[in-house]
Protein backbone atom coordinates (compact mmCIF):
# COMPACT_ATOMS: atom_id res chain seq x y z
CA UNK A 1 0.00 0.00 0.00
CA UNK A 2 0.93 3.67 -0.55
CA UNK A 3 -0.43 5.29 2.58
CA UNK A 4 1.51 7.38 4.75
CA UNK A 5 3.55 5.45 8.01
CA UNK A 6 1.97 4.81 11.08
CA UNK A 7 4.00 8.15 12.97
CA UNK A 8 1.95 10.56 10.68
CA UNK A 9 -1.44 9.31 12.29
CA UNK A 10 -1.23 12.10 15.02
CA UNK A 11 -1.18 14.58 11.86
CA UNK A 12 -4.63 14.78 9.81
CA UNK A 13 -5.11 11.27 9.03
CA UNK A 14 -6.85 12.15 5.57
CA UNK A 15 -3.63 14.45 4.72
CA UNK A 16 -2.67 12.78 1.53
CA UNK A 17 -5.73 10.87 0.75
CA UNK A 18 -8.97 13.55 1.31
CA UNK A 19 -8.40 17.02 2.86
CA UNK A 20 -4.93 17.80 1.54
CA UNK A 21 -6.21 19.26 -1.64
CA UNK A 22 -8.32 21.40 0.21
CA UNK A 23 -6.43 22.60 2.85
CA UNK A 24 -5.48 25.99 1.57
CA UNK A 25 -8.66 26.10 -0.48
CA UNK A 26 -12.30 25.03 -0.50
CA UNK A 27 -13.20 22.86 2.97
CA UNK A 28 -13.60 19.39 2.64
CA UNK A 29 -16.60 18.30 1.05
CA UNK A 30 -19.55 16.86 3.43
CA UNK A 31 -21.70 14.28 2.94
CA UNK A 32 -24.53 14.41 0.55
CA UNK A 33 -27.07 14.61 3.35
CA UNK A 34 -25.66 17.46 4.96
CA UNK A 35 -25.27 19.48 1.53
CA UNK A 36 -29.02 18.67 1.15
CA UNK A 37 -29.88 20.41 4.50
CA UNK A 38 -27.49 23.45 3.58
CA UNK A 39 -29.43 23.32 0.21
CA UNK A 40 -33.13 23.43 1.71
CA UNK A 41 -31.84 26.77 3.59
CA UNK A 42 -29.71 28.35 0.85
CA UNK A 43 -31.64 27.84 -1.93
CA UNK A 44 -35.10 29.14 -0.71
CA UNK A 45 -33.42 32.69 0.61
CA UNK A 46 -31.95 32.79 -2.70
CA UNK A 47 -34.92 31.95 -4.65
CA UNK A 48 -36.47 34.65 -2.76
CA UNK A 49 -34.13 36.96 -2.98
CA UNK A 50 -34.29 36.58 -6.75
CA UNK A 51 -37.80 37.19 -7.00
CA UNK A 52 -37.38 39.96 -5.06
CA UNK A 53 -35.36 41.65 -7.36
CA UNK A 54 -37.68 40.98 -10.37
CA UNK A 55 -40.69 42.02 -8.14
CA UNK A 56 -39.08 45.64 -6.95
CA UNK A 57 -36.94 46.15 -10.21
CA UNK A 58 -37.13 49.58 -10.72
CA UNK A 59 -36.32 50.25 -14.79
CA UNK A 60 -34.57 53.05 -14.11
CA UNK A 61 -34.57 56.28 -12.03
CA UNK A 62 -37.63 58.56 -12.17
CA UNK A 63 -37.41 61.70 -14.37
CA UNK A 64 -37.89 65.08 -12.17
CA UNK A 65 -37.50 69.07 -13.42
CA UNK A 66 -34.09 70.11 -12.45
CA UNK A 67 -33.85 72.70 -9.71
CA UNK A 68 -30.55 73.50 -10.17
CA UNK A 69 -29.52 73.08 -6.11
CA UNK A 70 -26.48 71.20 -5.01
CA UNK A 71 -25.76 68.08 -7.03
CA UNK A 72 -29.37 68.80 -9.36
CA UNK A 73 -28.08 70.72 -11.58
CA UNK A 74 -26.93 70.06 -15.30
CA UNK A 75 -23.21 69.90 -15.65
CA UNK A 76 -20.16 69.88 -18.45
CA UNK A 77 -16.84 69.67 -18.57
CA UNK A 78 -14.40 72.55 -18.55
CA UNK A 79 -11.06 73.99 -19.53
CA UNK A 80 -9.53 76.81 -18.34
CA UNK A 81 -7.98 78.38 -20.49
CA UNK A 82 -6.38 81.69 -19.18
CA UNK A 83 -5.48 83.11 -15.67
CA UNK A 84 -4.99 86.91 -14.93
CA UNK A 85 -4.03 88.73 -11.89
CA UNK A 86 -6.42 91.50 -10.93
CA UNK A 87 -7.19 93.77 -8.39
CA UNK A 88 -10.03 92.46 -6.08
CA UNK A 89 -11.46 96.06 -6.10
CA UNK A 90 -11.79 96.17 -10.05
CA UNK A 91 -13.78 93.10 -9.91
CA UNK A 92 -15.61 92.97 -6.75
CA UNK A 93 -19.18 94.68 -5.90
CA UNK A 94 -18.60 94.05 -2.29
CA UNK A 95 -17.67 96.96 0.40
CA UNK A 96 -15.88 96.59 3.32
CA UNK A 97 -17.70 97.07 6.76
CA UNK A 98 -17.62 100.78 7.77
CA UNK A 99 -16.42 99.88 11.24
CA UNK A 100 -13.33 97.95 9.23
CA UNK A 101 -13.74 95.25 11.68
CA UNK A 102 -11.80 92.67 10.74
CA UNK A 103 -11.70 89.84 13.77
CA UNK A 104 -15.02 88.36 11.96
CA UNK A 105 -14.69 86.40 9.35
CA UNK A 106 -17.06 88.17 6.87
CA UNK A 107 -15.00 91.25 7.76
CA UNK A 108 -11.78 89.77 6.75
CA UNK A 109 -13.41 88.23 3.66
CA UNK A 110 -14.65 91.73 3.36
CA UNK A 111 -11.32 93.08 3.48
CA UNK A 112 -9.62 90.68 0.86
CA UNK A 113 -12.06 91.19 -1.59
CA UNK A 114 -11.25 94.73 -1.95
CA UNK A 115 -7.54 94.94 -1.08
CA UNK A 116 -6.20 91.29 -2.14
CA UNK A 117 -5.44 90.32 -5.56
CA UNK A 118 -7.97 88.25 -7.28
CA UNK A 119 -7.95 85.72 -10.48
CA UNK A 120 -10.17 86.48 -13.46
CA UNK A 121 -9.84 82.66 -15.17
CA UNK A 122 -11.69 82.39 -18.49
CA UNK A 123 -12.96 79.46 -19.19
CA UNK A 124 -14.48 77.06 -22.18
CA UNK A 125 -17.33 74.52 -22.15
CA UNK A 126 -16.02 71.40 -23.65
CA UNK A 127 -19.27 69.51 -23.87
CA UNK A 128 -22.82 69.82 -24.50
CA UNK A 129 -25.07 71.80 -26.87
CA UNK A 130 -22.79 75.08 -25.78
CA UNK A 131 -19.02 73.52 -26.24
CA UNK A 132 -16.65 76.11 -27.17
CA UNK A 133 -18.49 78.51 -25.47
CA UNK A 134 -16.39 80.95 -22.91
CA UNK A 135 -16.83 82.60 -19.35
CA UNK A 136 -15.08 84.61 -17.29
CA UNK A 137 -15.27 83.15 -13.58
CA UNK A 138 -13.37 85.64 -10.71
CA UNK A 139 -11.87 83.47 -7.45
CA UNK A 140 -11.11 85.51 -4.49
CA UNK A 141 -7.70 85.23 -2.72
CA UNK A 142 -9.23 83.37 0.48
CA UNK A 143 -10.47 80.82 -2.39
CA UNK A 144 -10.13 77.11 -0.88
CA UNK A 145 -9.92 75.86 -4.76
CA UNK A 146 -7.95 78.41 -7.02
CA UNK A 147 -7.76 77.50 -11.05
CA UNK A 148 -4.32 77.33 -13.17
CA UNK A 149 -4.48 77.49 -16.90
CA UNK A 150 -5.01 74.22 -18.86
CA UNK A 151 -6.76 72.69 -15.87
CA UNK A 152 -9.56 70.36 -16.42
CA UNK A 153 -13.22 71.70 -14.42
CA UNK A 154 -16.82 70.95 -14.15
CA UNK A 155 -19.22 73.63 -15.24
CA UNK A 156 -23.00 73.74 -13.81
CA UNK A 157 -25.27 75.05 -16.46
CA UNK A 158 -28.50 77.46 -15.12
CA UNK A 159 -30.64 77.93 -18.10
CA UNK A 160 -33.08 80.27 -16.39
CA UNK A 161 -30.21 83.24 -15.77
CA UNK A 162 -28.98 85.63 -17.79
CA UNK A 163 -26.44 84.32 -20.37
CA UNK A 164 -23.37 86.20 -18.73
CA UNK A 165 -24.62 84.01 -15.88
CA UNK A 166 -25.39 80.83 -17.04
CA UNK A 167 -22.21 78.77 -16.83
CA UNK A 168 -20.12 78.61 -13.44
CA UNK A 169 -17.00 76.79 -12.05
CA UNK A 170 -18.44 74.24 -9.78
CA UNK A 171 -15.29 71.78 -9.09
CA UNK A 172 -12.47 70.56 -10.61
CA UNK A 173 -12.06 67.61 -13.27
CA UNK A 174 -10.15 64.35 -10.96
CA UNK A 175 -10.89 61.70 -13.24
CA UNK A 176 -7.38 60.95 -14.04
CA UNK A 177 -6.28 60.81 -10.88
CA UNK A 178 -9.33 58.57 -9.53
CA UNK A 179 -9.00 56.27 -12.93
CA UNK A 180 -5.03 55.87 -11.90
CA UNK A 181 -5.26 54.92 -8.09
CA UNK A 182 -8.51 52.64 -9.46
CA UNK A 183 -6.30 50.88 -11.52
CA UNK A 184 -2.97 50.84 -9.08
CA UNK A 185 -6.01 49.06 -6.61
CA UNK A 186 -7.22 46.02 -9.12
CA UNK A 187 -3.58 45.48 -10.20
CA UNK A 188 -2.55 45.09 -6.11
CA UNK A 189 -6.10 42.86 -5.84
CA UNK A 190 -4.67 40.73 -8.99
CA UNK A 191 -1.04 40.28 -7.86
CA UNK A 192 -2.00 39.37 -4.08
CA UNK A 193 -4.44 37.61 -4.75
CA UNK A 194 -4.44 36.03 -8.35
CA UNK A 195 -7.81 34.29 -9.23
CA UNK A 196 -9.16 35.01 -5.80
CA UNK A 197 -8.57 38.87 -6.81
CA UNK A 198 -10.16 39.04 -10.06
CA UNK A 199 -13.38 37.00 -8.90
CA UNK A 200 -13.35 39.97 -5.76
CA UNK A 201 -13.08 42.56 -8.59
CA UNK A 202 -16.46 40.94 -10.37
CA UNK A 203 -18.16 40.65 -7.00
CA UNK A 204 -17.12 44.61 -6.29
CA UNK A 205 -18.70 45.37 -10.27
CA UNK A 206 -21.57 43.21 -9.29
CA UNK A 207 -22.16 44.97 -6.19
CA UNK A 208 -21.52 48.15 -7.38
CA UNK A 209 -24.18 47.44 -10.38
CA UNK A 210 -27.01 46.11 -7.41
CA UNK A 211 -26.57 49.17 -5.66
CA UNK A 212 -26.42 51.55 -8.68
CA UNK A 213 -29.59 49.70 -10.85
CA UNK A 214 -31.11 48.60 -7.92
CA UNK A 215 -31.05 49.83 -4.80
CA UNK A 216 -31.05 53.51 -5.56
CA UNK A 217 -33.66 53.85 -8.34
CA UNK A 218 -35.90 51.44 -6.27
CA UNK A 219 -35.75 53.76 -3.65
CA UNK A 220 -36.51 56.79 -5.76
CA UNK A 221 -39.43 54.44 -7.28
CA UNK A 222 -40.90 54.84 -3.91
CA UNK A 223 -40.75 51.14 -2.61
CA UNK A 224 -39.87 50.48 1.09
CA UNK A 225 -36.35 51.36 1.83
CA UNK A 226 -35.74 48.92 4.26
CA UNK A 227 -37.23 45.89 2.22
CA UNK A 228 -34.40 47.55 -0.75
CA UNK A 229 -32.35 47.10 1.24
CA UNK A 230 -32.61 43.43 2.27
CA UNK A 231 -33.53 42.30 -0.62
CA UNK A 232 -30.11 44.23 -2.43
CA UNK A 233 -27.63 43.63 0.26
CA UNK A 234 -28.78 39.85 0.03
CA UNK A 235 -28.36 39.92 -3.68
CA UNK A 236 -24.91 41.65 -2.98
CA UNK A 237 -24.02 38.86 -0.26
CA UNK A 238 -24.83 36.00 -2.38
CA UNK A 239 -22.46 36.85 -5.50
CA UNK A 240 -19.80 38.30 -2.95
CA UNK A 241 -19.22 35.21 -0.92
CA UNK A 242 -19.68 32.79 -3.46
CA UNK A 243 -18.01 34.01 -6.50
CA UNK A 244 -15.00 34.78 -3.87
CA UNK A 245 -14.89 31.65 -1.73
CA UNK A 246 -16.50 28.75 -4.41
CA UNK A 247 -20.07 27.29 -4.15
CA UNK A 248 -19.31 24.86 -0.65
CA UNK A 249 -20.91 23.89 2.32
CA UNK A 250 -18.48 26.15 4.10
CA UNK A 251 -19.37 29.20 2.23
CA UNK A 252 -23.35 28.55 2.44
CA UNK A 253 -22.64 28.57 6.32
CA UNK A 254 -21.01 31.92 6.50
CA UNK A 255 -24.46 33.44 3.85
CA UNK A 256 -26.83 31.93 6.79
CA UNK A 257 -24.32 33.52 9.76
CA UNK A 258 -24.58 36.75 7.58
CA UNK A 259 -28.00 36.87 7.12
CA UNK A 260 -28.99 36.60 10.42
CA UNK A 261 -26.79 38.83 11.81
CA UNK A 262 -28.23 41.58 8.75
CA UNK A 263 -31.84 40.06 10.30
CA UNK A 264 -30.74 41.62 13.64
CA UNK A 265 -29.17 45.05 12.62
CA UNK A 266 -32.69 45.30 10.52
CA UNK A 267 -35.06 44.98 13.75
CA UNK A 268 -32.81 46.49 16.12
CA UNK A 269 -32.03 49.47 13.66
CA UNK A 270 -35.95 50.01 13.19
CA UNK A 271 -36.56 50.07 17.09
CA UNK A 272 -34.11 52.23 17.84
CA UNK A 273 -33.87 54.69 14.99
CA UNK A 274 -37.73 54.99 15.65
CA UNK A 275 -36.90 55.50 19.43
CA UNK A 276 -34.68 58.29 18.98
CA UNK A 277 -36.66 60.02 16.39
CA UNK A 278 -34.32 60.00 13.83
CA UNK A 279 -35.46 62.05 10.77
CA UNK A 280 -33.08 60.60 8.26
CA UNK A 281 -32.91 64.47 7.38
CA UNK A 282 -30.12 66.49 8.69
CA UNK A 283 -28.41 67.69 5.98
CA UNK A 284 -28.67 69.54 2.40
CA UNK A 285 -28.01 66.35 0.03
CA UNK A 286 -30.96 64.56 2.75
CA UNK A 287 -33.20 67.78 2.18
CA UNK A 288 -33.06 68.08 -1.15
CA UNK A 289 -33.56 64.14 -1.28
CA UNK A 290 -36.82 64.77 0.29
CA UNK A 291 -37.58 67.83 -1.36
CA UNK A 292 -37.76 66.12 -4.80
CA UNK A 293 -39.21 62.93 -3.50
CA UNK A 294 -41.45 63.61 -0.54
CA UNK A 295 -43.00 60.20 -0.55
CA UNK A 296 -39.77 58.59 -0.09
CA UNK A 297 -39.19 57.32 4.10
CA UNK A 298 -36.15 59.39 5.12
CA UNK A 299 -35.54 57.66 8.55
CA UNK A 300 -36.57 54.26 6.66
CA UNK A 301 -33.16 55.15 4.12
CA UNK A 302 -31.13 55.85 7.38
CA UNK A 303 -31.99 52.00 7.99
CA UNK A 304 -31.09 50.87 4.57
CA UNK A 305 -27.72 52.54 4.83
CA UNK A 306 -26.95 50.96 8.30
CA UNK A 307 -27.39 48.13 6.94
CA UNK A 308 -25.66 48.42 3.89
CA UNK A 309 -22.98 49.34 5.62
CA UNK A 310 -22.96 46.86 7.84
CA UNK A 311 -22.82 44.10 4.89
CA UNK A 312 -19.38 44.61 4.03
CA UNK A 313 -17.40 43.87 7.66
CA UNK A 314 -19.95 40.60 7.80
CA UNK A 315 -18.96 39.61 5.26
CA UNK A 316 -15.40 39.60 6.32
CA UNK A 317 -16.40 38.17 10.06
CA UNK A 318 -17.77 35.51 8.98
CA UNK A 319 -15.95 33.98 6.05
CA UNK A 320 -12.91 33.89 8.72
CA UNK A 321 -14.71 32.30 11.96
CA UNK A 322 -17.00 29.96 9.22
CA UNK A 323 -12.99 29.14 8.02
CA UNK A 324 -11.23 29.20 10.93
CA UNK A 325 -14.19 26.30 12.38
CA UNK A 326 -13.38 24.53 9.11
CA UNK A 327 -9.67 24.52 9.53
CA UNK A 328 -9.58 23.35 13.35
CA UNK A 329 -11.89 20.46 12.59
CA UNK A 330 -9.26 19.40 9.80
CA UNK A 331 -6.74 19.48 12.04
CA UNK A 332 -8.47 17.42 14.40
CA UNK A 333 -11.51 15.77 13.15
CA UNK A 334 -12.09 14.32 17.04
CA UNK A 335 -13.20 17.28 18.23
CA UNK A 336 -16.79 17.56 18.75
CA UNK A 337 -18.80 20.95 18.61
CA UNK A 338 -18.28 22.23 21.68
CA UNK A 339 -14.45 21.80 21.43
CA UNK A 340 -14.93 23.38 18.07
CA UNK A 341 -17.03 26.48 19.46
CA UNK A 342 -14.63 27.46 22.30
CA UNK A 343 -11.52 27.31 19.78
CA UNK A 344 -13.43 29.26 17.52
CA UNK A 345 -15.05 32.01 19.43
CA UNK A 346 -10.86 32.09 21.18
CA UNK A 347 -10.07 33.28 17.68
CA UNK A 348 -13.42 35.15 17.12
CA UNK A 349 -12.86 37.53 19.93
CA UNK A 350 -9.94 38.98 18.33
CA UNK A 351 -11.68 39.62 15.70
CA UNK A 352 -14.45 41.35 17.41
CA UNK A 353 -11.82 44.01 18.87
CA UNK A 354 -10.72 44.47 15.64
CA UNK A 355 -13.62 44.81 13.77
CA UNK A 356 -15.42 47.40 15.98
CA UNK A 357 -12.53 49.24 17.01
CA UNK A 358 -11.68 49.85 12.46
CA UNK A 359 -16.12 50.62 12.44
CA UNK A 360 -16.15 52.88 15.09
CA UNK A 361 -12.62 54.90 13.54
CA UNK A 362 -14.67 54.32 10.22
CA UNK A 363 -17.56 56.59 11.11
CA UNK A 364 -15.43 58.98 13.15
CA UNK A 365 -13.42 59.56 10.28
CA UNK A 366 -16.00 60.20 8.27
CA UNK A 367 -17.74 62.65 10.69
CA UNK A 368 -14.45 64.77 11.48
CA UNK A 369 -15.58 67.82 10.14
CA UNK A 370 -18.82 68.14 11.92
CA UNK A 371 -17.20 67.09 15.50
CA UNK A 372 -15.09 69.44 14.75
CA UNK A 373 -17.06 72.20 14.47
CA UNK A 374 -18.95 70.89 17.64
CA UNK A 375 -15.21 71.45 19.53
CA UNK A 376 -14.93 74.96 18.17
CA UNK A 377 -18.52 75.59 19.66
CA UNK A 378 -17.00 73.85 23.27
CA UNK A 379 -20.28 71.94 23.38
CA UNK A 380 -20.12 69.50 26.24
CA UNK A 381 -20.54 65.81 24.99
CA UNK A 382 -24.26 65.07 26.03
CA UNK A 383 -24.93 68.36 24.06
CA UNK A 384 -23.08 66.82 20.97
CA UNK A 385 -23.91 63.03 21.70
CA UNK A 386 -28.19 64.63 21.56
CA UNK A 387 -27.96 66.25 18.33
CA UNK A 388 -29.57 64.49 15.46
CA UNK A 389 -26.44 64.96 13.35
CA UNK A 390 -24.23 63.18 15.70
CA UNK A 391 -26.75 60.52 17.08
CA UNK A 392 -27.58 58.87 13.77
CA UNK A 393 -23.54 58.28 13.36
CA UNK A 394 -23.62 57.29 17.02
CA UNK A 395 -26.98 54.53 16.57
CA UNK A 396 -25.46 53.71 12.94
CA UNK A 397 -22.03 52.78 14.66
CA UNK A 398 -23.55 50.96 17.81
CA UNK A 399 -26.31 48.87 16.04
CA UNK A 400 -23.74 47.86 13.05
CA UNK A 401 -21.02 46.73 15.81
CA UNK A 402 -23.80 44.60 17.65
CA UNK A 403 -24.79 43.54 14.73
CA UNK A 404 -21.37 42.37 14.12
CA UNK A 405 -20.55 40.93 17.78
CA UNK A 406 -23.45 38.96 17.53
CA UNK A 407 -22.13 37.61 14.18
CA UNK A 408 -19.61 35.73 15.51
CA UNK A 409 -20.81 33.44 18.41
CA UNK A 410 -23.64 32.33 15.73
CA UNK A 411 -21.88 32.02 12.77
CA UNK A 412 -19.22 29.70 14.60
CA UNK A 413 -21.66 27.29 16.24
CA UNK A 414 -23.39 26.85 12.97
CA UNK A 415 -20.15 25.74 11.65
CA UNK A 416 -18.99 23.82 14.30
CA UNK A 417 -22.22 21.99 14.48
CA UNK A 418 -22.09 21.53 10.36
CA UNK A 419 -18.89 19.88 10.76
CA UNK A 420 -19.50 18.06 13.66
CA UNK A 421 -22.67 16.64 12.67
CA UNK A 422 -20.70 15.57 9.62
CA UNK A 423 -17.57 14.20 10.88
CA UNK A 424 -18.58 10.26 10.67
CA UNK A 425 -19.63 10.80 7.05
CA UNK A 426 -17.41 13.39 5.72
CA UNK A 427 -13.83 12.45 7.36
CA UNK A 428 -14.42 8.39 7.96
CA UNK A 429 -12.05 8.96 11.03
CA UNK A 430 -12.59 5.18 12.34
CA UNK A 431 -11.13 4.20 8.87
CA UNK A 432 -8.74 6.98 8.34
CA UNK A 433 -6.72 6.08 11.27
CA UNK A 434 -6.99 2.19 11.04
CA UNK A 435 -5.54 2.21 7.49
CA UNK A 436 -2.45 3.83 7.96
CA UNK A 437 -1.13 2.04 11.31
CA UNK A 438 -1.39 -1.13 9.06
CA UNK A 439 0.45 0.58 6.38
CA UNK A 440 3.06 1.81 8.58
CA UNK A 441 3.99 -1.76 9.96
CA UNK A 442 3.90 -3.04 6.16
CA UNK A 443 6.48 -0.38 5.26
CA UNK A 444 8.47 -1.77 8.41
CA UNK A 445 9.00 -5.27 7.26
CA UNK A 446 9.52 -4.66 4.02
CA UNK A 447 12.72 -2.46 4.86
CA UNK A 448 13.39 -5.19 7.70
Amino acid sequence: MTSPPSDSASQPPQGHSHGHTHSHGPAAPVSRHLRKVIAAVVIPFATAVVVGLIALWPGGAPDHERTGVGFDRQTQDGKVVQVVKVDCADVNASQVPPTGDTSTPSGREAVNEQEGECAKATVEVASGPDKGRRFVEVVQPDAPRQLKEGQGVVVAYAPDAPRDLQYSVTDVDRKVPMALLAGIFALAVVVVGRLRGVMALVALAVSFAVLTLFILPAILQGSNPLVVAVIGASAIMLAALYMCHGVTARTSVAVVGTLISLLLIGLLGSLFIGWANLSGNTDDNTGLIHGLYPDIDMSGLLLAGVIIGSLGVLDDVTVTQTSAVWELHQADPKMGWKGLYRAGIRIGRDHIASVVNTLVLAYAGAALPLLLLFSIAQSSMGTVANSELVAEEIVRTLIGSIGLVASVPVTTALAALVVSADRPAADGTQTATAAPVRAGRGRRRKKG
